[in-house]
Formats: structure tokens, C-alpha cells, sequence
């Protein structure tokens, strides 16, 4: 008698593509060569629509080497401007990325940290007391130093005080909470110096509206020297910054020197924010927009995230500034509004998108 053996049963299979298992939970990271690629190419499109942008619309910079009233306009004013505003937008980039990193806020920048009021409440001091923006305390490259020192000093205490109202950086809503009471408090004591100044009135709205139109191969040299300082700075402290994404016992556990460490990224925040306030005055949401639109390509690296939002940073600032001359020619709007309006909107979409 012969006992039938049970039908051999299929086993099931599961399609690597259907598993809920394989999907990826991180993005991988742009090639970094891919990226410095692309943003070469869009740089170098915005910056001929710079050199090209004027009052009466855009025309090809190049047709006006034949006339030398025209080269001039377009190499003493409009070419510094253009780098101008690449540069403030990358200092402005670099810090919020830092800023971000270094208190492990995605909203952090340097004017929800009380950063660039402090540096604001600094330029308006010396405004008022020393003469009109870009000519005052001396002059030249040499009064750009001295307003860049002065608003480095007023940042640095923006942020200490920020800090000191949030007892620390470990709570995400008390440190907010801290950075909006300090800009609303040192913008008000900014608007009371306003008031008391007649002389530098003209200069100083055109500081609180943020203005690229004064920017010269003076405020260039000295917006790149901080750049060239603080970016390698801040590279060489971003395996800091990742161990910091992890938290702070165990970033300590793998032997960070934390107080040095944020000393030296307290430092970059506050020269970097120093800088792009000095030159082109307050100019808002750059430093929180850049780093969230370049966070997905870097793979979470902050190696690549903070040159990446560095880069960002001044294209988000070209596009400002070209959309400044060319909207309503022949007048030109504050680049800081532009900046304002889209940052502003860009803000309340990440506040709709982070959890409760």
C-alpha cells in the first residue's frame, strides 16, 4: 500500500521590488563632482544676466566693450555687484547651515538666532555716529573693515544673548522663542537709532530693506577674504557637526572637544553673518532656505552640505538681485524684500511640513 505523499507547496516569493523592507530610507548622495558641475553652469548663466541687467532691461554685456562709458558701467558697477551678491548669499548660506548643524535646528539662521540683529543693531551704532554706509569711519576697504568688526561683535552678542534667554540650545521651541523676542528687541532699538540720526536716515533704510546696489571690488575683497577663512573652517569641523546630528552624549563618548568646537563654529556664524550684514544689510531667510534645498542631494553629510548650501546661498542671492533690477525697470526694489516674500512663504511651508 502505497501512502500518497502531500503535494509539495509553493513557497512564497517576495519581489525585492514590492518589499516593504527595500525601500530606501535616505537618499543617496549626488556625486559632489555632478553637483559643482551644475552649479558652475547656473552660476555663470546668472552672472551674465547680471552683467547684462540695467535700467532699461537686459542687454549682452559683451556689445559693450566698444563703448567705454558702457564697459565701465558694466566693470565698475554692475560686475562687482553681481560677485557682490554671490558672495553675501554664500557667507548668508554657510552660516545657516552651520547655525543648523551646530544647535541641531533645522529653522535655525542667522536672523532667527538674534545673529544678524545684533550685527544690525552694530551698523546702525556706527552709522549714526560715524557717517553714511559704505564712506563711514574712514572710508574705503579700511571703513569696511572697521563696520565689518563692529557688526562681528554685535553677532556674537546677538547669539550669546539668544542662548542665555533659551538656557541652552537643547529645547527647539524655547530657542525660537529666544531668537524672535532678541530681533524684535534689537530691531526696535535699530529703528530708535534710525529716528535719532537724520543724517544717516537714507542710508540706514537702505541697510534695514538689505541693498546690493553699493556693493563694490572693495566690499568684494573683503566679503571673499571671510569667505575663504570660514569655509575651510567650518569643512574641517564637519565630522564635528555629524557627530552632533547624533546627539550630544554621543558625539562626547566618540571624544569631541564640544566647547572648542562650538566656539570655533560660534566664531564662523558670527563672521560669516558679519560680513553679508555689513555689506548688503539685512537680508533674510538665505541662510534657512539654502541648506534645506541642497540636505536631500548631500546624503546628510555636512562635508558636502555646507559648501553645497554655500553655493546655494549665493545662487538664491543672484536670482534675488537680477529679479530686483529687472522687475519693475527702471526702478529697483530692496533685494531684501524679494528675499523677505520668498523666504517667509518658504518658512511656513517647512513649519507645515515638520511633525507637531
Amino acid at each position: 500500500m502505497t501512502v500518497p505523499q502531500p503535494l509539495p507547496t509553493a513557497s512564497p516569493t517576495v519581489s525585492p521590488t514590492v518589499s516593504p523592507t527595500a525601500r530606501p530610507t535616505a537618499r543617496q548622495a549626488t556625486h559632489p563632482a555632478v553637483l559643482l558641475a551644475a552649479g558652475l553652469a547656473l552660476v555663470a548663466v546668472l552672472a551674465l544676466l547680471g552683467l547684462g541687467m540695467g535700467a532699461e532691461g537686459w542687454q549682452a554685456p559683451w556689445l559693450a566693450w566698444g563703448d567705454a562709458g558702457q564697459r565701465a558701467i558694466v566693470w565698475d558697477i554692475r560686475a562687482p555687484r553681481t560677485l557682490g551678491a554671490f558672495l553675501v548669499g554664500a557667507l548668508l548660506g554657510l552660516g545657516g547651515a552651520v547655525a543648523q548643524g551646530l544647535f541641531r535646528n533645522p529653522l535655525a539662521e542667522p536672523h532667527l538666532l538674534g545673529s544678524a540683529s545684533g550685527a544690525g543693531l552694530s551698523m546702525a551704532l556706527a552709522l549714526a555716529v560715524g557717517g553714511a554706509w559704505g564712506g563711514g569711519l574712514g572710508g574705503g576697504l579700511g571703513g569696511r573693515l572697521s563696520l565689518t568688526a563692529l557688526a562681528f561683535f554685535g553677532a556674537l552678542g546677538g547669539v550669546a544673548l539668544t542662548l542665555a534667554l533659551a538656557r541652552g540650545a537643547t529645547q527647539t521651541m524655547r530657542l525660537l522663542l529666544a531668537g524672535v523676542v532678541v530681533g524684535v528687541v534689537l530691531g526696535a532699538l535699530t529703528q530708535w537709532l534710525m529716528l535719532s540720526s537724520a543724517e544717516a536716515w537714507r542710508a540706514m533704510q537702505a541697510f534695514m530693506l538689505g541693498n546690493t546696489a553699493l556693493l563694490g571690488w572693495d566690499a568684494c575683497a573683503l566679503m571673499a577674504g571671510v569667505w575663504v577663512i570660514t569655509l575651510p573652517l567650518a569643512l574641517a569641523l564637519s565630522r564635528v557637526l555629524d557627530a552632533l546630528a547624533l546627539g550630544e552624549d554621543t558625539a562626547r563618548s566618540l571624544g569631541v572637544p564640544l566647547g572648542l568646537a562650538r566656539a570655533v563654529l560660534g566664531g564662523v556664524l558670527a563672521a560669516a553673518t558679519a560680513a553679508a550684514v555689513a555689506q548688503a544689510g539685512l537680508v533674510a531667510f538665505v541662510g534657512l532656505a539654502a541648506p534645506h534645498l541642497v540636505r536631500g542631494i548631500s546624503g546628510g553629510r555636512h562635508r558636502v552640505l555646507l559648501w553645497a548650501a554655500s553655493a546655494m546661498g549665493g545662487v538664491l542671492m543672484l536670482v534675488s538681485d537680477v529679479l530686483a533690477r529687472g522687475l519693475l525697470p527702471p526702478q529697483e526694489l530692496p533685494v531684501g524684500v524679494l528675499t523677505a516674500v520668498l523666504g517667509g512663504v518658504y518658512l511656513l511651508v517647512l513649519l507645515h511640513r515638520r511633525p507637531a
